[in-house]
């Protein structure tokens, strides 16, 4: 690493790459082990080896992977998908104009426009604002569209409803 010569290298892992450092050096990985038989043996039996830690590191990745992990995402609500039609529609029976409507929630008038073309989704600030300002939810499920979802609800024939398993 340093790029000094040594007559006698240490093997070491850093970040998933072997190295062959100094002594100096090696301070900076984990030293691989090797076996002390023929240099094309060795070789092949560090891979494996390294190999053998991969496939435990994977399969410890296959059952996280059959976990999921808990991210910032999963706390996030989604956007209704109709989220410029619902505020259009809740601030003309409010009978505001767009002007009217971006004094009141202290916004320009052209991020009200935008809004209600669907050319960009509202900051977290803005959509609070009209949601309180308008009373209505812009979040997905928000005004009860999660219905369709409870569990067979829905009006529309699928695959499951058509099928007949063979048990």
């Amino acid at each position: 690493m340093c790029g000094a010569e040594t007559a006698n290298p240490k093997t070491i892992k850093v970040e998933g790459a072997e190295l062959d450092v100094c002594d100096d050096c090696a301070n900076f990985g984990t030293e691989v082990k090797q076996q002390s038989s023929s240099s094309s043996s060795t070789k092949y039996s560090t891979s494996s080896s390294s190999g053998k830690s991969k496939s435990k590191s994977s399969s410890g990745g296959s059952s996280s992977s059959k976990r999921r992990r808990h991210d910032m995402f999963d706390e996030m609500e989604e956007m209704a998908s109709d989220y410029d039609d619902r505020i259009r529609n809740a601030r003309e029976s409010a009978g505001l104009s767009q002007e009217e409507l971006a004094n009141q929630i202290n916004e320009k008038a052209s991020l009200i426009r935008k809004l209600e073309r669907g050319d960009m989704l509202p900051s977290d600030e803005v959509q609070k604002k009209l949601e309180r300002k308008l009373e209505i939810s812009l979040v997905e499920g928000g005004d009860g569209e999660d219905s369709e979802w409870s569990g067979g609800s829905s009006t529309t024939t699928t695959l499951g409803d058509v099928v007949k398993r063979k048990d």
